[in-house]
């Protein structure tokens, strides 16, 4: 693995989870859940560095295992309303204050997103420095109509249904992955926030963006990656 070398990963697998409950390391087509984020960003061109950050024992010990780093976080920085920023600065903080190591630029790399690979990694990070970006995020193409309610009355986003576009012919929109963000330190310590100053859009295709939340999810994926491996 080449190295940028103050270019890291920070890889956030906290213990608790609600939907699925120890899903960061339940076997996803025979591997735990996280360790097809690690080996993406294990086997990237320009990261010097893969950290996960965790709570969980068990859950280092398997990250460990797949050849990622571990930074373990306060119990307070892992509750079910802990912002995921908390972790990335505490990891930036951790790494600055306990090993002397400056880490320039982040590349949030969520779990949750197993089929994001090295490839989507690279590209992102060719295309933040390319460009001169402060933060940027992976999203992917959205022909969705959308709708909210107001006052318990249903009202259209982005569209007008009295004079209702073809699909194909609407404007396109695009999504937040979840499986990508890249920040800049002064950004991330600063703004407190993974996006700030000029953002940047890395655009991923909508079969590399399913996020895990539900068990649907889980074999939405689980699915994908068999098909692939027969």
């Amino acid at each position: 693995m080449s190295q940028k070398p103050n270019t890291i990963a920070i890889i956030p697998a906290r213990g608790g989870s609600k939907s699925i409950p120890r899903k960061n390391i339940r076997l996803l087509a025979g591997k735990p859940l996280i360790a097809y984020t690690i080996a993406a960003a294990l086997g990237s061109n320009h990261l010097a560095r893969v950290v996960l950050s965790t709570d969980d024992e068990e859950i280092a010990g398997v990250a460990r295992s797949y050849g990622a780093g571990v930074i373990m976080r306060p119990a307070e920085l892992a509750t079910d309303t802990s912002p995921t920023i908390e972790a990335s600065q505490h990891v930036v903080r951790y790494l600055s204050e306990n090993e002397g190591y400056q880490a320039d630029v982040i590349a949030l790399l969520q779990p949750t997103s197993p089929l994001r690979n090295s490839r989507h990694i690279d590209e992102a990070l060719e295309m933040f420095f390319r460009d001169g970006y402060d933060s940027l995020l992976s999203v992917c193409p959205s022909h969705a109509f959308v709708w909210r309610f107001r006052e318990n009355q249903p009202y259209p986003v982005n569209y007008d249904f009295r004079n209702r576009p073809r699909r194909q012919d609407s404007e396109l929109e695009y999504r937040e992955n979840g499986a990508i963000y890249i920040t800049r330190q002064n950004v991330l310590m600063g703004e407190h926030n993974h996006l700030g100053g000029r953002i940047g859009l890395y655009v991923m295709a909508e079969e590399a963006s399913p996020e895990i939340d539900t068990e649907y999810d889980f074999w939405l994926c689980e699915q994908i990656i068999s098909s692939r491996s027969r």
